[in-house]
């Protein structure tokens, strides 16, 4: 008999680590590099990598908006596996608020879709924010993760953080960069583990959606 779990479909919303990875205007650019090699006689080929905590596909620590938070080590990873919400904002301007939302019904984890194609080549900075009302609300309906293919919840200028402090008031979590190309809205199963870096304010993620039951 075949296994139900073996048909479900898995789809991968990470970014690609890579050399020309675009990151923050500022921020550590992603370097690799072999530092011992088959073909100069090592038995093994072994890399070194330099990037920022927060290059591709990433989840926020709270560390990273709260001098006393919880840092990519210590924070629980419960709310990065389970059932999730993807929610298509591509005809949202301006910013994502409580009127955008689709009709929620008892979900802990939702991802916001708005780019047509994931601008893998060159960084953006023209992304839709997420209000800090919405972000409000949702943690009223019982949200406990907010994700989204930008690189941040809040504009690149800002300076109040307003989405990301009402995500610490909340104890909720971030994912940011995912790759939602050709993912339909409807609801799936999140696994997005980020690394458990001691001192960490962002933990990298290979990030996927599994099919539902």
């Amino acid at each position: 008999m075949t296994d139900w779990r073996s048909k479900r479909r898995i789809r991968d919303i990470s970014q690609v680590l890579r050399p020309d990875l675009p990151v923050w205007p500022g921020d550590t650019e992603f370097a690799f590099e072999r530092t011992w090699r088959m073909d100069e006689g090592s038995p093994v080929n072994v890399g070194r990598m330099t990037m920022s905590t927060h290059s591709g596909t990433h989840a926020d620590a709270p560390l990273h908006y709260a001098e006393d938070g919880a840092d990519a080590a210590t924070m629980a990873i419960d709310p990065y596996i389970g059932e999730c919400l993807v929610v298509d904002a591509r005809g949202v301007t301006g910013e994502i608020d409580v009127a955008d939302l689709p009709h929620l019904d008892s979900v802990d984890r939702v991802l916001f879709r708005q780019w047509d194609t994931f601008p893998h080549d060159g960084w953006r900075s023209d992304w839709l924010p997420i209000a800090a009302e919405t972000i409000e609300w949702l943690a009223l309906q019982g949200v406990k993760l907010v994700g989204t293919d930008a690189p941040s919840v809040d504009p690149q200028d800002s300076k109040t953080m307003a989405a990301h402090l009402a995500v610490l008031e909340h104890d909720m979590r971030i994912l940011e960069g995912l790759v939602l190309d050709d993912v339909p809205e409807g609801r799936y199963e999140l696994i997005a583990l980020p690394l458990k870096v001691a001192g960490g304010d962002a933990g990298l993620c290979r990030a996927i959606l599994r099919d539902l039951p």
